[in-house]
C-alpha cells in the first residue's frame, strides 16, 4: 500500500469555516443571513461587465495600476499604500502569510468573523481570545484590549463587528492602534461593512494608514455593491507593509473583468452606496420598533444594518428559530459557528420596507402563532 501524503500539522482537525448567504440555492426563500446591500448591484452592472469582455483574451494588469489610481482619488490614500485582492478575504489570508510565524500570539475579539482565526491557524499562529459580552453591549474595552495585546504579534478589529453589528468610534480605534504601535503589535482593521453605515467618512481609518507603522485596513466592494460573485477587495497600509504583502499576493489575483467593474463603480457609483446606507439606517429604526411590537428580544438598537440577537427568551436556540423562519420563507443566520456562547443567537439584516414587513410577519407568526 502506498504511503499517505500528509498535510501540514496545522491543518489537522481544522474545520472549514461556515458562512451565510446560501439561500439563493433555495426556491421562494428570502435571504436575511448575509449582510449585503439589500438594493442589489447597480442596474447597469451587466453593461459594465460586457464592456470588459474584450479584455479577457489578455493577462490582467497584475499591478492593478489604473484601479489603484481610482481608489487613491476616491479614498484619499496614496497609491503606494494600496494592495488589491480577490475580495477582502484575499487580504485576510495574505496578512498571516506575510507577517506571522508559527507560535506568534494573535489577539482576536470573540465573536467576530471566523476567517481571521482560520487563516491565523493555518500558519500556526497562537490565538488568544478577547471575549465580548452582552452585558457590555458587545463593545470593546479599549484599556483591557491594549493590556491583552502587550507583546502580541497582532490584534484584529472588525468595525462594524461581524456578527454583533457594533461600531467603535474612530478616536477609540486610533487610541488602540497608537498603543499597539508603541509595543510593536500589528493592528488589522476590517472595515468591509463600514461603507453601508452613514458617517463612513467620520469613522474610517483608511486615509490615515500612512501615519502608522502598524496598521492594515481591509475593505471591499462585496457588501457595499452587493456583488459577492465579483471578488474585489483592498488593503490599505503604509508603503513598507504594502511592499511586503505584495511579495505574497498571488500573481494575477484580480481578473480583467473585476478590475474594470471596480474602476467604474468606485469612480462613478459611490453615491449609490451612500444612498443605500441612508435608506438602510431609516429602515433599521422602523424595523427595530416593529420587532419590539411583536415582542422579539431585539436588545439594544443596532449600530449598523444587521441585528445580532439571542432568541433564548423565546424558549429556543438559534438553530430552531432558523428552522421555523425557513418554513416561512425567511433565512436567518444561526450563530452557533461563532462559539458555544452563541448557540442561542441569530443574525439577520435590514432590507427595504416591503421585505422587512415580510420578515416581521414571519417572526410574529413564529413567536406568537
Amino acid at each position: 500500500m502506498r504511503g499517505r501524503i500528509l498535510p501540514r500539522e496545522e491543518l489537522s482537525g481544522l474545520p472549514k469555516t461556515v458562512h451565510g448567504g446560501q439561500a439563493w440555492r433555495l426556491e421562494d426563500v428570502e435571504d436575511y443571513s448575509h449582510n449585503l446591500n439589500p438594493f442589489g448591484p447597480p442596474s447597469d452592472l451587466a453593461e459594465i461587465i460586457a464592456s470588459a469582455v474584450d479584455g479577457v483574451g489578455h493577462y490582467p494588469d497584475d499591478s492593478c495600476s489604473e484601479l489603484k489610481e481610482t481608489v487613491s482619488k476616491a479614498f484619499d490614500v496614496d497609491v503606494d499604500c494600496i494592495t488589491v485582492g480577490a475580495g477582502s478575504s484575499d487580504i485576510i489570508r495574505n496578512v498571516p502569510n506575510t507577517f506571522f510565524r508559527r507560535g506568534d500570539r494573535v489577539i482576536l475579539n470573540r465573536p467576530s468573523f471566523a476567517e481571521y482565526a482560520q487563516q491565523c491557524r493555518i500558519v500556526g499562529a497562537s490565538i488568544e481570545w478577547n471575549d465580548l459580552y452582552p452585558e457590555d453591549d458587545f463593545r470593546i474595552d479599549a484599556e483591557a484590549l491594549i493590556e491583552k495585546a502587550q507583546g502580541a504579534k497582532a490584534l484584529y478589529i472588525c468595525n462594524p463587528n461581524n456578527p454583533t453589528g457594533r461600531i467603535e468610534p474612530r478616536d477609540k480605534v486610533v487610541s488602540i492602534v497608537r498603543a499597539c504601535e508603541e509595543t510593536g503589535t500589528l493592528v488589522f482593521l476590517d472595515e468591509t461593512l463600514l461603507e453601508l453605515v452613514p458617517g463612513y467618512v467620520d469613522n474610517t481609518l483608511s486615509g490615515m494608514v500612512d501615519r502608522f507603522s502598524n496598521l492594515i485596513v481591509a475593505s471591499s466592494l462585496t457588501k457595499s455593491f452587493a456583488i459577492p460573485g465579483i471578488r474585489i477587495g483592498f488593503g490599505f497600509a503604509n508603503p513598507d507593509l504594502i511592499s511586503e504583502m505584495e511579495k505574497v499576493r498571488m500573481t494575477w489575483n484580480v481578473g480583467q473583468i473585476e478590475q474594470t467593474v471596480a474602476n467604474v463603480l468606485i469612480r462613478d457609483r459611490l453615491d449609490y452606496v451612500d444612498d443605500a446606507a441612508s435608506a438602510m439606517a431609516e429602515e433599521s429604526e422602523v424595523m427595530n420598533g416593529s420587532l419590539k411590537e411583536i415582542e422579539f428580544p431585539v436588545g439594544p438598537v443596532s449600530d449598523s444594518f444587521f441585528y445580532f440577537c439571542s432568541v433564548a427568551p423565546l424558549g429556543m436556540n438559534g438553530e430552531e428559530f432558523k428552522r421555523r423562519m425557513l418554513r416561512k420563507g425567511i433565512m436567518v443566520r444561526d450563530c452557533a459557528s461563532f462559539g458555544e456562547r452563541f448557540e442561542d443567537y441569530v443574525r439577520f439584516s435590514v432590507k427595504d420596507r416591503e421585505r422587512n414587513c415580510r420578515f416581521i410577519a414571519a417572526a410574529d407568526s413564529v413567536i406568537n402563532g
